[in-house]
């Protein structure tokens, strides 16, 4: 082996993306001490996702004081790169669940402002390109918090600037977007979703996702009315029949507010993420690829990074092995183009032992190894 790729995703609850690829790392030193080994720290566009670029691309992070779900002021931290061009952000940063008590959890009031705010710091420092996530959302706000903050004015019947909460959208009449950022026209905005739910009804922002946030049945019928009237506005300002494309819906609408009104393309999170870190340039050459997470099962081949990595690796033909701390499914992840799966649990342990960072951690590290051992004497046969 010449050169080999560790590009782990976090093994949740026990290991992060870099811990799991230095104990890789360690393993491969031993059995293979004169091979090339590049670990790039990878996400699927939810949490870790700016972590992840800025580390392999070797960006600038920042520190911005902007406003949480409840207009509460925090610091949120994004990141640039290519010498200050590109921003990469995650939206949960600023209107994340985690941000709110349990009892602060009410998608009525909530608002993506923060968000909004965090953009225009960006563009302020001369960005022109904006990488954003949008997992984990407090909100079901159309992306009118965001939109404020960005110089739209909301409007209700009577000409009033309405505040951007999920709540709002019910009275909204019109969009003025004359007093818009005017940097936004020249910015291009690329979304990791991962989520392809329209923008409202039954499969929808609020119906699909606003109960986990907070929303009684009541507050979703209102929701999800307020989404279908925000729809109606804004094809009346722009002539976009966004509502159904799919994504739409994804950050209690927020994707829709980015499709319709800020032109942005949505894409799979972990397609954003290789492509951001320049993964195809990084495997040139190589000889295997490993990759992991958690849990292998058929969800893995549903947009989750180590079914990322496969499709880049395809397209090179490196082999990608994949290690979980559970195997599902094996001969049917296999039969997808893994060349071998292994679960990294050596025999019967309770999950809370399995998942301690040690053990998780000497598992993976001595599967890792007796995996190259196992090449290393076949390629001597």
């Amino acid at each position: 082996m010449k050169k080999i790729i560790l590009a782990f995703d976090s093994f949740k609850g026990s290991l992060s993306s870099e811990q799991a690829a230095r104990r890789a790392e360690a393993a491969v030193g031993r059995v293979f001490p004169a091979c090339e080994v590049v670990r790039t720290v990878v996400a699927d566009g939810g949490e870790g996702t700016t972590e992840a670029i800025l580390r392999a691309r070797g960006g600038t992070s920042h520190t911005v004081r902007v406003h949480d779900p409840l207009m509460r002021p925090i610091e949120a931290r994004y990141g640039t790169i290519d010498q200050g061009r590109t921003a990469v952000l995650e939206m949960a940063a600023a209107a994340g669940l985690t941000l709110l008590g349990t009892a602060e959890r009410n998608p009525l009031y909530t608002t993506t402002y923060g968000v909004g705010e965090m953009i225009a710091d960006a563009l302020q420092r001369g960005c022109r390109k904006v990488l954003i996530g949008i997992g984990g959302s407090a909100t079901n706000d159309a992306g009118c918090g965001m939109l404020r903050a960005l110089g739209f004015r909301l409007l209700d019947r009577n000409g009033h600037e309405l505040d951007g909460t999920g709540a709002s959208l019910e009275q909204l009449a019109g969009i003025d977007d004359r007093q818009a950022l005017t940097a936004l026209r020249d910015t291009e905005f690329i979304v990791a979703c991962d989520v392809d739910n329209p923008l409202y009804g039954p499969q929808g922002a609020a119906h699909v996702f606003a109960p986990q946030k907070g929303a009684d049945p009541q507050t979703v019928e209102r929701l999800d009315a307020g989404l279908r009237n925000f729809a109606a506005v804004v094809e009346r300002l722009t002539g976009s029949a966004f509502a159904r494309t799919p994504g739409a819906g994804a950050a209690g609408g927020l994707g829709g507010a980015l499709l319709s009104l800020l032109h942005a393309r949505l894409r799979p999170g972990i397609e954003m993420l290789l492509d951001a870190v320049e993964f195809d340039r990084l495997i040139d050459g190589a000889d295997l690829i490993l990759t992991g997470e958690g849990r292998l099962d058929r969800q893995t081949l549903h947009g989750k990074v180590p079914c990322g990595i496969l499709a880049a690796a395809r397209k090179r033909e490196v082999p990608v092995i994949a290690l979980g701390g559970s195997v599902e499914n094996p001969r049917e992840l296999a039969e997808n183009g893994f060349a071998a799966l292994f679960p990294i649990v050596p025999g019967p342990v309770s999950l809370d032992e399995a998942m301690r960072e040690a053990n998780a951690g000497a598992n993976l590290e001595n599967t890792v190894e007796q995996i190259l051992r196992t090449l290393k004497n076949v390629a001597r046969s």
